[in-house]
C-alpha cells in the first residue's frame, strides 16, 4: 500500500554553481543547509495558448507555450549565536551584493523530502542558477512572543523532480 509523505520532513541545500565558484564570491559554500520552516514555489505552470480554427465551432485547439517558473520561497527563524550577538546575514549579503553591482553568485538548490520511517530521501526537487529576488526581515511585535522569521525569494532557470529508482 502506498504511504503518504509528510510535509515537515524536508531539507533545503543551496550550493554555488561552478561559474560562481570561479567568480571569487565571499558568500559561504553552501549558502545554507537545512533549517527552514517552510518551502513553497515548487511548481511549474504551462502557458497554454488557444487557437480558433476556421469552420470548427465546437471547440478550440490548445497548444503548450512557455513554462512559467515560480520563485522558490524559503522561510526560517533568524539564526543568532547567543552571547556573541551574531546574526546570519548571508541572504541579505546575497541580495545587497547584487543591488550594489557586484558579480552575484548563483546557487543551485536541492529540496529533499524524506520518508518518515527510513529517513531516506524519496523525492528531490532541484532548481538551477538561483538568484535572490526578495529578502524579507521578520515582523516584529513585542506582544506576541513569536520567533523572528525571515524569508528569501529565489528566482531560477529550471525546476525538476527526481525520485530514486525502485530497485
Amino acid at each position: 500500500m502506498a504511504e503518504l509523505l509528510t510535509a515537515f520532513r524536508f531539507l533545503v541545500t543551496l550550493e554555488r554553481t561552478e561559474q560562481s565558484r570561479d567568480a571569487g564570491s565571499t558568500l559561504p559554500e553552501p549558502l545554507c543547509d537545512g533549517g527552514f520552516a517552510e518551502c513553497s514555489g515548487l511548481e511549474l505552470e504551462a502557458d497554454v495558448r488557444e487557437y480558433l480554427e476556421g469552420g470548427r465551432n465546437d471547440g478550440v485547439v490548445r497548444r503548450v507555450g512557455r513554462v512559467k517558473l515560480v520563485p522558490i520561497v524559503l522561510k526560517r527563524g533568524m539564526l543568532g549565536s547567543g552571547a556573541q550577538g551574531y546574526v546570519d546575514t548571508a541572504f541579505w549579503e546575497w541580495l545587497t551584493g547584487m543591488v550594489s553591482g557586484e558579480r552575484i553568485a548563483r546557487y543551485n538548490g536541492f529540496v529533499q523530502v524524506f520518508d518518515r520511517t527510513t529517513q531516506t530521501a524519496v523525492a528531490t526537487w532541484t532548481f538551477e542558477r538561483g538568484l535572490p529576488s526578495k529578502v524579507v526581515g521578520p515582523s516584529l511585535n513585542a506582544r506576541t512572543g513569536e520567533i523572528a522569521v525571515e524569508e528569501v525569494h529565489i528566482v531560477h532557470e529550471g525546476l525538476r523532480l527526481e525520485v530514486p529508482s525502485a530497485s
